[in-house]
């Protein structure tokens, strides 16, 4: 498709960058002008505190990224070399790559369409073949939060340790409540990307004190509590800094507006190409409200054009009256609208493809491979929440003219 010469944008467009209030600035300004400029102060204070009442749990340790955080919740949860983790397959590498730096063996479980997180049958089926795995990391992906009924009483049947990564998920609830909040093992992160941003930045969140005080500890190199520096274990720099947290701390006042945001627009998107065949990513309208992240779109399997993705490369044939993720994404470059591949699935990249991968059916035979599909045929759309309900129209009207 070429360009529709009644389609300008003033801009670029992107698909989910910081938004900024100002507050930052008096929060940073105020470390600097109090000298706190290392991994303590007052901002790195208050935002543990700000998140453990607006979460409803009891603590918060900052650390320095989401990725640090997840390291630290594997290896409190006992992660040691050899022993297998069951990962959600769906997701971005810093999920899993901590797993790893423990010395331990990732097997990822399929994804399920109703919610495109990880399968609560695939994760039973992996159970029944790896009766002694004891931890489980779930996403919630682009903040839709999974099936936690079904995947919390499965791990509480296997007891198995359950790991939340809600690096994509802050604001998002589960049956009225934040999730992760009633779990030992939960995570944030406030990357440049993130609904509420630090520029980096992450969070462990528990219910457990020592827990809290185990992690607080290797994130400052594992230093014992005296005047000299004194290491009985391997500890990590992990704490984050207190202008990092000054951001953080002026964005955190912002989240209920950034959701509300993020909502309007999955829903003009969602009322824009009605009559397309495809449809939003789902969630269970029952139990969950999402905090809408990212809005994503997977098209219907009859209306896909020839489409193959490499490695590195991929490009399509297009077909009248059909579409594709690639010619989608590439058509909005052309406007210079960045949109984004659905995150490739974990048993698909490189340095994993070696690794177990579970689906509803059991070890993967390749008749059932909902991750694969999901990654063909869906594709992020641009969900800044500084874009103008002009800009979406417009982005809007391209997408459609793809289909034409």
């Amino acid at each position: 498709m070429g360009n529709e010469t009644d389609i300008v944008f003033d801009r670029r467009i992107w698909l989910s960058s910081p938004t900024m209030h100002g507050l930052e600035l008096d929060y940073m300004k105020e470390a600097y002008d109090t000298n706190w400029m290392s991994t303590i102060g007052e901002n790195i204070d208050q935002i543990e505190k700000i998140i453990t009442d607006k979460l409803n749990c009891k603590f918060a340790v900052a650390l320095s990224s989401g990725t640090a955080a997840l390291h630290l919740a594997i290896k409190s949860a006992g992660i040691k070399k050899w022993d297998k983790v069951f990962c959600s397959d769906m997701t971005f590498s810093a999920t899993v790559n901590p797993v790893v730096y423990e010395g331990g063996e990732p097997i990822f479980i399929d994804t399920e369409y109703d919610t495109w997180n990880m399968d609560p049958v695939a994760l039973e089926k992996a159970f029944e073949l790896y009766p002694d795995v004891k931890c489980v990391i779930l996403v919630h992906l682009y903040g839709v939060p999974a099936k936690l009924d079904e995947i919390k009483s499965i791990c509480k049947k296997h007891n198995a340790i359950l790991i939340e990564d809600s690096a994509e998920a802050l604001g998002a609830t589960y049956k009225g409540k934040p999730i992760g909040t009633e779990n030992n093992f939960n995570i944030l992160s406030f990357n440049g990307n993130k609904i509420i941003t630090g520029t980096s930045g992450g969070m462990f969140l528990t219910n457990d004190e020592k827990l809290a005080n185990k992690v607080k500890k290797w994130s400052t190199q594992s230093r014992e509590d005296t005047i000299w520096y004194q290491h009985h274990e391997i500890g990590y720099n992990y704490r984050m800094s207190n202008v990092v947290a000054g951001v953080v701390r002026g964005q955190l006042p912002y989240l209920e507006e950034h959701i509300a945001q993020k909502t309007e627009i999955y829903k003009r998107y969602k009322e824009g190409l009605k009559g397309l065949p495809l449809k939003m990513n789902p969630f269970d309208k029952e139990k969950s409200v999402p905090n809408f992240w990212l809005s994503c779109i997977i098209i219907d399997k009859e209306a896909m054009c020839e489409q193959n993705i490499g490695d590195l490369e991929a490009d399509y044939v297009k077909k009248s009256g059909k579409s594709c993720p690639i010619e989608i994404l590439n058509t909005l470059r052309t406007y210079v609208v960045e949109s984004r591949p659905i995150w490739k699935p974990m048993h698909m990249q490189p340095i994993y493809k070696d690794n177990v991968f579970i689906t509803k059916n059991g070890l993967y035979d390749g008749s059932v491979d909902v991750s694969r599909d999901i990654f063909h045929r869906g594709l992020c759309l641009p969900s800044d929440n500084k874009m103008t309900k002009e800009e979406q129209d417009k982005i809007i009207k391209i997408i459609r003219n793809c289909f034409k």
